[in-house]
């Protein structure tokens, strides 16, 4: 017996960080207006059955405007657009593990889109007393700069070859199956992966809020906190594939960011016709430039 099997393709338009100015708003959008430059996550992960799924790599993007703040005047669109979904991400964690000033923390990929951050953060605005953090070889310099008093390269030295126990233990790469045993026995441990590969592990959701964003703007505007962008981007939009492939590889430095056209390619206002079902409440924008209805 012969069945006809039909698969069946939805399209999905990849990215949900973006960062890009503002050319329309709608009737209720009180905090921004046309040409502030903003930055932000398009998903709010607790908007139920309104969950929007990505979009960012588009010339088009709307986005509600209590997810987005006004960029730091110091950094770049790209730098902007590589921080939303990972710093929040980041923050998250400490808040699900109640991390607390003056306590020691060992990092799991410290070199990482969400790595490079916990490692700044926790050195410069949690008062971590002692931060550790693993990376491979050609990256230990980098993630020392970044604020790790200790770097561990994790090609030569396994885990259970480290001595000293954590209070914390952040595993941002999903290797809480073997990173455990360098926690202290009531230390939590916080894995940012879905399936948790560790019951002990505890995953922490993530909140999108622009309100968030907005309460880093000294950290970032000081440079206390900084954007990390990987060396080989930002690519272009002709180089999409070629940047998830590179991401695939597992050895990005900090965020891979595709830059959109340049800024004179880029329409002056919104065609008509992409003005549909957007909300008085939302925001519609661009790669680099952004769209606020």
């Amino acid at each position: 017996m012969i069945q006809k099997v039909v698969t069946t393709f939805t399209m999905v338009v990849p990215g949900c960080d973006m960062a890009g100015v503002v050319l329309e708003k709608g009737s209720s959008v009180t905090k921004f207006d046309i040409g502030d430059e903003i930055y932000g996550n398009i998903q709010d992960f607790n908007a139920e059955e309104n969950l929007k799924q990505l979009g960012t790599l588009a010339e088009l993007v709307v986005v509600e405007e209590s997810l987005i703040a006004r960029k730091p005047k110091n950094l770049s669109f790209e730098e902007a657009a590589s921080l939303p979904l990972a710093v929040q991400t980041a923050i998250e964690g400490f808040k699900t593990a109640g991390f607390k000033e003056g306590q020691s923390i060992f990092v799991v990929g410290g070199a990482g889109g969400v790595g490079t951050l916990v490692v700044q953060l926790v050195k410069h605005l949690y008062g971590a007393s002692y931060v550790v953090a693993t990376t491979s070889t050609p990256k230990v310099e980098f993630v020392k700069k970044l604020g790790a008093d200790k770097v561990v390269d994790y090609t030569k030295t396994r885990y259970e070859d480290i001595n000293e126990k954590y209070d914390f233990v952040y595993d941002t790469i999903g290797d809480s199956k073997n990173s455990f045993v360098v926690a202290k026995d009531d230390a939590p441990i916080v894995d940012i992966t879905w399936p948790l590969p560790n019951p002990r592990a505890v995953y922490s959701s993530l909140t999108v809020s622009g309100e968030n964003l907005e309460k880093l703007r000294p950290y970032l505007e000081s440079g206390k906190l900084k954007a990390v962008i990987d060396p080989t981007g930002p690519y272009n939009f002709g180089d999409i594939i070629e940047a998830f492939r590179y991401l695939e590889t597992g050895r990005a430095r900090g965020k891979v960011v595709i830059s959109p056209f340049p800024s004179e390619h880029l329409p002056s206002s919104i065609p008509s016709e992409s003005k549909n079902n957007v909300t008085s409440e939302m925001v519609r924008m661009d790669l680099k430039k952004i769209y606020v209805s």
